[in-house]
């Protein structure tokens, strides 16, 4: 099976990481052959922070404690040191999940992949209205689903993320496609197939 690479896109709340972790499953069943990667920064941060007591793991803390953006060039970084380590011949499938949360990332990771011989990767933006997100967040209680911090994570992903996926809808190295991410967790993730194409090997 020809190696296929996915970039998530979508607002908090939209179900990005939930078809992201859908469409590992259906690599790995279908594919048992060729590696599946997961690429999501946000946990990398995670556990580089909780395992390293350096003085750049305690700018990253302080910075993610604060609920703020790192520059750039850590997420850049954090993403390039992953290529490194888990690519060993090309031909796995990637998935990409929560990345390019600033406008700078989105043309570097577009370089890296075309570098990286991906072909043409689906670049997928789950659409999705504000009002739907808030009522999900709200619904899921988590200690910072409170009305205010959900607004200030869906200012950031017009100010941060946006660029990114403008960027990407005009690249000619990617497939850029919109899903309705407003039905169930099932018919979202069938659209998925259907874009990739692989709908009819399940």
């Amino acid at each position: 099976m020809k190696p296929i690479t996915c970039v998530f896109f979508g607002k908090s709340g939209s179900g990005k990481g939930t078809q992201a972790m859908l469409l590992m499953k259906t690599f790995e069943r279908i594919d048992p052959k060729n590696k599946a990667i997961y690429v999501e920064t946000g946990q990398k941060f995670r556990n580089f922070v909780e395992s390293n007591s350096s003085y750049m793991a305690q700018k990253i803390m302080k910075v993610m404690t604060a609920g703020k953006f790192l520059p750039p060039f850590i997420p850049i970084w954090m993403w390039t040191q992953f290529f490194v380590d888990e690519i060993k011949t090309g031909a796995e499938h990637m998935v990409f999940d929560g990345v390019c949360r600033q406008p700078e990332e989105g043309p570097i990771l577009d370089s890296a992949l075309q570098f990286l011989d991906r072909g043409k990767p689906y670049v997928i933006l789950l659409d999705i209205h504000h009002r739907v997100v808030t009522e999900r967040l709200l619904k899921r209680g988590r200690f910072d689903d409170k009305p205010d911090k959900i607004a200030e994570r869906l200012r950031a992903f017009e100010t941060g993320a946006m660029p990114s996926v403008n960027h990407f809808k005009k690249s000619p190295f990617v497939t850029f496609v919109h899903v309705n991410g407003d039905q169930t967790i099932e018919k979202v993730h069938e659209d998925i197939l259907k874009v990739l194409g692989i709908s009819g090997r399940l």
